[in-house]
């Protein structure tokens, strides 16, 4: 490895002997000049590591001297050091882009430790990332094999997506392929604890965790009390993951006040999950107390064209007769034009929005090419997903909101998984085209693939026929049919997909934030 290569620039640079002798026998190369020119000579010539740069030189000042070499040489650490401490110096130091600020005089061990911290850090973060997961692993393993409770899987699936996010800034491919296979068993641990819980919440045979049909009553409707307008953000197929990705993005204009993981009713679709969410009743209750407001699957027409009616009848029936607008983003154009009526919104007690970007790109990733080019794997889908945030409408809503005192609340429906292992099923032309889950008559699957539910009433979804049973995906499995089967699964494998269980579609994010 060749030795880090360090630029000193001090018009003093004699009295710093001691200090340059101290980090050549620590094994770095230093390179000491007088002067700003000199710095910028040395720089045209020699490939340097960190330039440690005096504030206060005759000629070319520090401050001048470290716009050049930004202009330069944008990617090279620059340290400022100083006798001044006066704040308009610090401004104009880190306005220049600096790495770092150190106040004279300076101690050996202090320019060590700056110089470890700008050109080993990642090495050493990298390396403090890996072996802190590889003592988790333990812990997490052992955990997961006892059984655990609704809250228990909810901190399990956290943590392993903190770890998922630290060792993905990490090259280290084989620590986080253990970490994928950790996830996956976890997966298959998760699924079976789903099916044998699911029933029993929905009964009341059994304590039911935070669900789509009770989130709102439990989670926002405590904040339509308050005098402030609230702001409710539902992001389509928005995973905790891809939340903890854009959380410091968001961050920068609210303060997160409740950071909540329910759970996604199945299927884990759209027209189930949303309207459950909005209703606050699981989608055969719709289906009996609204038929005018409920689409079945085998019925033409869109699934969620209700949703505005569905949400003004949940906040009736908990006595809030309030003023409240509803609105459904599907182009960058409409998104635009709906900041605009944010004056209006401030009159409301509940504005929502809908965005369905990250539902669309990942149908865009199934269908184009280069949308899987990328997003290729589950970190440049979520680089994907913060990119668009950044440049997005919603991204200037929230900056517009951010300007009043509002609550605000960021959540999704449902999430999705990547999908790579094709289970057979076959059926009737009618039976449902979702690849997570399936329902129709005429079905014919190996029922130890699944879960399986022959009575839909158990799990409270609309019976189709007399017999019409729904199945439903575990882990990263997809249906399909053995009529052209290698070219469907070819086509859809590596996709990312929802209607099933996994932690990934049925843990998903409900945050409440604050005005910063």
């Amino acid at each position: 490895m060749d030795k880090t290569t360090i630029l000193w620039a001090d018009d003093e640079i004699d009295l710093l002997k001691p200090h340059i002798m101290f980090l050549e026998e620590k094994g770095y190369n230093v390179i000491a000049v007088t002067s700003g020119d000199e710095a910028l000579d040395e720089l045209s010539h020699h490939v340097v590591d960190i330039v440690f740069l005096d504030e206060n030189m005759p000629g070319l000042t520090g401050l001048d001297t470290l716009s050049i070499i930004k202009s330069r040489h944008p990617m090279i650490p620059v340290v400022m050091i100083t006798k001044s401490e006066e704040e308009h110096i610090m401004d104009e130091a880190l306005g220049g882009k600096i790495s770092d600020y150190l106040i004279k005089p300076v101690k050996p061990n202090q320019i060590l430790l700056t110089v470890k911290k700008h050109t080993e850090g990642k090495r050493l973060a990298d390396q403090k990332s890996i072996q802190n997961y590889q003592q988790n692993f333990r812990n997490i393993s052992m955990e997961l094999m006892n059984p655990l409770s609704a809250e228990g899987w909810v901190d399990i699936y956290k943590r392993l997506v903190q770890w998922d996010l630290e060792l993905s800034k990490t090259e280290d491919r084989n620590t986080h392929e253990i970490l994928y296979s950790q996830r996956a068993e976890a997966n298959q641990l998760f699924c079976r604890f789903y099916e044998q819980n699911y029933e029993d919440w929905l009964s009341g045979r059994a304590e039911k965790p935070l669900m789509s049909p009770t989130v709102l009553k439990e989670k926002l409707f405590p904040l339509l009390k308050d005098d402030k307008p609230t702001f409710l953000i539902v992001i389509d197929n928005f995973r905790f993951d891809q939340w903890k990705y854009t959380q410091h993005t968001i961050e920068t204009l609210f303060h997160t006040e409740e950071e909540c993981v329910y759970y996604s009713i199945l299927p884990t679709t759209t027209q189930y999950a949303r309207n459950a969410l909005f209703s606050g009743l699981m989608p055969s209750e719709i289906e009996k107390k609204y038929p005018q407001y409920w689409i079945n699957e085998t019925e033409e027409g869109n699934k969620n064209q209700y949703e505005n009616e569905l949400l003004d009848e949940n906040l009736r029936r908990y006595g809030f007769n309030i003023k409240h607008s509803y609105h459904k983003v599907l182009n960058a154009t409409f998104g635009k034009k709906l900041i605009d009526s944010i004056p209006r919104m401030m009159q409301n007690k509940l504005t929502v929005v809908i965005y369905n970007f990250i539902d669309m790109l990942s149908h865009a990733r199934t269908e184009l090419d280069i949308i899987r080019e990328l997003a290729e794997n589950e970190q440049s889908y979520r680089s994907l997903t913060l990119s668009w945030l950044e440049h997005s409408p919603l991204m200037d809503f929230l900056k517009r909101i951010a300007e009043e005192d509002v609550n605000l609340v960021i959540t999704t429906d449902h999430g999705s998984v990547k999908i790579n292992n094709p289970v057979k099923v076959k059926g009737d032309k009618d039976v449902s085209v979702n690849l997570r889950y399936k329902v129709g008559r005429l079905l014919d699957y190996n029922p130890k693939q699944v879960y399986e539910v022959k009575d839909a009433s158990k799990i409270f979804l609309p019976k189709l026929y007399v017999t019409s049973p729904y199945i439903f995906a575990h882990r990263n499995d997809f249906f399909a049919y053995p009529n052209n089967y290698n070219q469907y699964v070819q086509y859809y494998m590596n996709t990312f997909q929802h209607g099933g269980i996994s932690m990934e579609e049925n843990l998903v994010p409900f945050i409440i934030l604050k005005k910063r």
